[in-house]
C-alpha cells in the first residue's frame, strides 16, 4: 500500500464516518478502484474506523469521563449517566453477537460492488423515512432498553458495507422518537465498544504486514482522525435540524450508479 492510497483512503474515513452515507462503503468503493492496493483481512479498515473513533474519545472526551465515573459520584446527574451507560452496554450486545457471528460472510461482501450498491439504496430508503420524523424528541434520559437493543441490531447490520452505521443507528433513533442530537450522540457513543472490539480482533492480521507499509497505515488513521475531528461538529448541526435528505439523495445517486457499473463491467 502506497503513502498516497492511505491519505486518500484516511480522508474519506474521515469525511464518511460520520455522515449517513456509509464509510465503510465508500472505502470498499474506492479499494476497488485503486490499483494494486491489498490489505490483509480488513485490518486497514479497522485502523482508520480506530482513527475516527479516537477523535470521537477527543470531541467527546467530557461526556466518556461522566459515564466511566458515574459510579463514584453523586451529583444530579449521575442518574442519568448510569441509565446512559446501561443503554450503550445493552446496545452493544446485539451489535457484538451479530459481528462475530457473520464477521466472514460480512467480510466476503467488501468486494461485491452490486450488495454494495443495493445497501447504499436501503441507506438512502432510511434516510428519507427518518428525514421525515417531525414530533418532538426525547432525551437521554427517557430512553428506554427496548431503544438499545433495536439500535444494536441497526450498528450490527451496518457491518454490510454500504448500510451506513451513523445513519442506520441515528435514523433508528429518530424513527422511535428520540431527538436529533440525542440520537447522534448515543450513535458516536455506541460504536467506540464495536470499534474497539474490532480493532482488537484484527490487529493479529498485523503480522501479516510488510513491515516498511506499517507507516502508511499509522499515517492513513492519522489523516482519519484529523479529518473525522471536523466532521463530527457538522453532523451533529445536521442531525439537529433532520436534514437528511441531501444524504439519501446521495446515496440513491451512488447506489445506482455502483449497480448500473456492476451490470456492464
Amino acid at each position: 500500500m502506497s503513502t498516497f492510497h492511505a491519505i486518500l483512503l484516511g480522508l474519506i474515513q474521515g469525511m464518511t464516518e460520520f455522515l449517513p452515507v456509509s464509510s465503510s462503503g465508500h472505502l470498499a468503493i474506492t479499494q476497488h478502484f485503486l490499483p494494486g492496493f491489498d490489505q490483509p483481512g480488513l485490518l486497514f479498515d479497522v485502523l482508520l474506523h480506530a482513527g475516527t473513533m479516537a477523535a470521537v474519545l477527543l470531541y467527546f472526551r467530557r461526556e466518556v469521563g461522566q459515564l466511566l465515573s458515574a459510579y463514584f459520584r453523586k451529583d444530579e446527574t449521575a442518574a442519568t449517566d448510569r441509565h446512559l451507560l446501561h443503554l450503550l452496554i445493552l446496545g452493544s450486545i446485539p451489535t457484538a453477537i451479530i459481528g462475530l457471528s457473520f464477521k466472514d460472510f460480512f467480510e466476503g461482501l467488501f468486494e461485491n460492488l452490486p450488495v454494495i450498491g443495493a445497501m447504499l439504496i436501503v441507506t438512502a430508503a432510511l434516510l428519507f423515512l427518518a428525514g421525515r420524523v417531525r414530533h418532538e424528541g426525547r432525551g437521554e434520559a427517557q430512553m428506554n432498553y427496548t431503544d438499545a437493543l433495536l439500535v444494536g441490531i441497526a450498528q450490527g447490520a451496518a457491518i454490510i458495507p454500504g448500510i451506513s452505521r451513523s445513519g442506520s443507528t441515528i435514523a433508528c433513533l429518530l424513527l422511535r422518537g428520540v431527538d436529533g442530537e440525542t440520537a447522534a450522540r448515543f450513535s458516536f457513543l455506541l460504536a467506540l465498544p464495536a470499534v474497539g472490539g474490532a480493532t482488537l480482533l484484527s490487529l493479529r492480521d498485523l503480522q501479516h504486514v510488510n513491515p516498511a507499509e506499517l507507516p502508511a497505515y499509522a499515517i492513513g488513521s492519522l489523516v482519519a482522525f484529523v479529518t473525522g475531528l471536523l466532521a463530527i461538529r457538522f453532523l451533529l448541526a445536521v442531525v439537529r435540524n433532520r436534514r437528511l435528505r441531501g444524504f439519501a439523495i446521495y446515496c440513491l445517486l451512488l447506489g445506482s450508479v455502483i449497480m448500473l457499473h456492476s451490470l456492464l463491467t
